[in-house]
């Protein structure tokens, strides 16, 4: 059956409504949880720099990712995996209380490391590139020195960590091909933890197969250094 609601205009013929961008590292956080977790969802992509009205009427902050269920909407990428976390089968976090906390904890860190990355992908400045650079090597060291063997964050099983870290690690499958910065040489487990996200099912389908293509369009927008040595490449 389909369903209308909020998203006026637009049909849906699941439950679960992701609203979406196609290059939104924590819109991916979220499609790689529902995935893991088995839950079949629909994926409604909008323009953000032409934000549709509807989108306007239930996103209070105009951000994605959004999670529509029914009449209610949820926002924020962290409230989403944690609500699927706690309604959903296939439990992602850790059952250890403490051992939770500091999963979550990582995800925090993680998404610090999206905010670099923001400022390494846009910025005009060199002086503020290089200090990016430095500044994200010392959290993959920092990282370096918690991993176990792997392959994962926690090791064999897969966590919510781990969704959150794949779209970081996604950016660089690209950005490495326009010029290596050497953030993660001489980090072996780092190395071997990126290579199993790479092939996971649910992380290749986080996103289209024209990621890469959209990105490209979205560096030499913001015209910042790495536009320049893409353009130059």
């Amino acid at each position: 059956m389909h369903t209308e609601g909020y998203l006026k205009g637009v049909v849906m013929t699941n439950e679960l409504t992701l609203v979406s961008h196609h290059l939104c590292p924590y819109v991916q956080r979220a499609a790689i949880t529902l995935a893991e977790k088995g839950v079949p969802f629909e994926r409604v992509n909008i323009d953000l720099d032409n934000k549709p009205q509807w989108f306007k009427d239930i996103s209070p902050l105009g951000k994605v990712p959004l999670l529509r269920e029914g009449d209610d909407v949820l926002f924020e990428s962290s409230v989403i995996v944690e609500y699927l976390e706690e309604t959903q089968l296939r439990p992602l976090h850790p059952k250890d209380p403490l051992t939770r906390a500091k999963h979550r904890a990582w995800m925090e860190f993680g998404s610090t490391i999206l905010s670099d990355l923001w400022v390494y992908e846009t910025t005009k400045d060199e002086l503020a590139f290089r200090a990016k650079i430095k500044v994200m090597r010392e959290k993959f060291e920092r990282l370096e020195g918690v991993l176990d063997e792997g392959p994962f964050f926690s090791g064999e099983a897969f966590s919510i960590v781990d969704a959150v870290f794949a779209p970081v690690f996604r950016y660089f499958e690209t950005f490495e091909q326009i010029r290596s910065s050497g953030i993660f040489e001489g980090l072996p487990k780092v190395g071997v933890w990126r290579k199993a996200l790479a092939v996971r099912p649910s992380v290749i389908g986080a996103v289209g197969t024209d990621y890469a293509d959209r990105l490209h369009v979205f560096l030499k927008k913001h015209n910042g250094i790495l536009a320049q040595m893409l353009l130059s490449s």
